[in-house]
């Protein structure tokens, strides 16, 4: 029996980021910079978003103790305009990275209308939408890019994997409804969620990868001998290189046959690229009518006649909220195999074991 249908133990979000924090800080990053990724990685955790929060902390840590990461970034802001900045991430985890962008495309966006915020010498951040969601509260939408910090995706008609997952996220508020939340890759499902698959012994659904001579693969233990789809085939295939373009080339940063596979490399700078849109909705309507007016569309959305088989319409977001509410109440379930790989952390850190 696959370890998602067993019962797992719970844990809540406090003892979980302090946890991460915990560990964070025995790799040398000051405790205020663990604090914050911490934080960030049990949001993920919160919003549903597995593969993304904790799952990630044994790499995470591996990467940090090889030297991989750099624990005492000096982030800094390399060029600035009124409504545009490029940051230099200094090879600092890419938590702190995308944290910095998006404090200062917000703060751009409240006087400019939009702030665009590019990055280098960044990595991985976790959960996309854990960023866009940053705009909502000051009544802006928010949008963040990223190329994926290894590649499992070839061009459309091709074999070689020169493309990752190069994820999107899109946060718009609501007033009385969720926020729609888009919080997606470009291919199918992201590589973490392969991973997530993996390690629990569960097969994976046809239509996720493909072997090299186009057979289906869902053995995920042996997704590194196949690649992954795009979404609507060549479209999604666009949408990973366009994506590529305005969050690496444009920034400075890694893409293509360049980008370092964070999973197989834990010690080469990554410089990984990503960009985050701050759009104040003020600079075209007043925020609370633009709040009603999104309520109206989710109504409409919903009000669809749906299709045999399908018994209701969903937003963008819905599994997420769901998550957040049901994992606030009842805490963060976590399987086996995982709780070992924390345990085993924390052992090798000397630090306290999650409990």
């Amino acid at each position: 029996m696959p370890d998602d249908a067993k019962p797992m133990q719970r844990f809540t979000r406090d003892q979980i980021e302090e946890f991460m924090a915990r560990c964070f800080a025995a790799c040398g990053m000051p405790d205020g910079d663990a604090a914050t990724v911490a934080s960030l990685m049990a949001e993920a955790d919160m919003l549903g978003k597995d593969s993304h929060g904790i799952f990630r902390l044994p790499g995470y840590i591996g990467r940090l103790k090889a030297g991989g990461f750099n624990p005492t970034p000096n982030i800094r802001i390399e060029r600035d305009m009124a409504a545009t900045a490029l940051v230099d991430g200094d090879n600092g985890m890419g938590h702190l990275v995308v944290k910095t962008a998006a404090d200062a495309a917000i703060e751009k966006a409240k006087t400019a209308g939009v702030g665009w915020v590019g990055l280098h010498h960044s990595n991985h951040a976790g959960a996309a939408s854990v960023y866009s969601n940053m705009a909502m509260a000051h009544d802006m939408i928010g949008l963040y890019v990223a190329v994926g910090s290894a590649n499992h995706l070839p061009p459309w008609g091709g074999t070689d994997m020169m493309l990752s997952t190069n994820p999107i996220a899109v946060s718009v508020p609501g007033d009385e409804e969720d926020a729609i939340i888009l919080d997606m890759a470009t291919t199918v499902t992201s590589y973490g969620k392969v991973k997530v698959y993996a390690q629990r012994g569960i097969e994976m659904p046809e239509g996720w990868m493909i072997n090299r001579d186009g057979t289906p693969l869902t053995d995920a233990s042996k997704s590194d001998t196949g690649f992954l789809l795009p979404i609507g085939g060549p479209k999604g295939y666009g949408l990973a290189l366009i994506f590529g373009i305005l969050a690496g080339t444009l920034n400075g940063a890694t893409f293509g046959t360049n980008v370092v596979d964070m999973n197989a490399d834990a010690t080469s700078v990554t410089n990984t690229g990503q960009f985050y849109l701050a759009i104040n909705i003020s600079a075209f309507m007043d925020p609370a009518a633009f709040k009603t007016e999104v309520d109206a569309v989710i109504r409409q959305m919903r009000s669809s006649a749906t299709m045999e088989g399908v018994d209701r319409v969903r937003l963008p977001g819905e599994s997420s909220h769901a998550a957040y509410r049901e994992r606030k109440t009842d805490g963060v379930p976590l399987p086996d195999p995982l709780l070992e790989n924390l345990a085993k952390v924390a052992d090798d850190l000397g630090v306290d074991r999650l409990d």
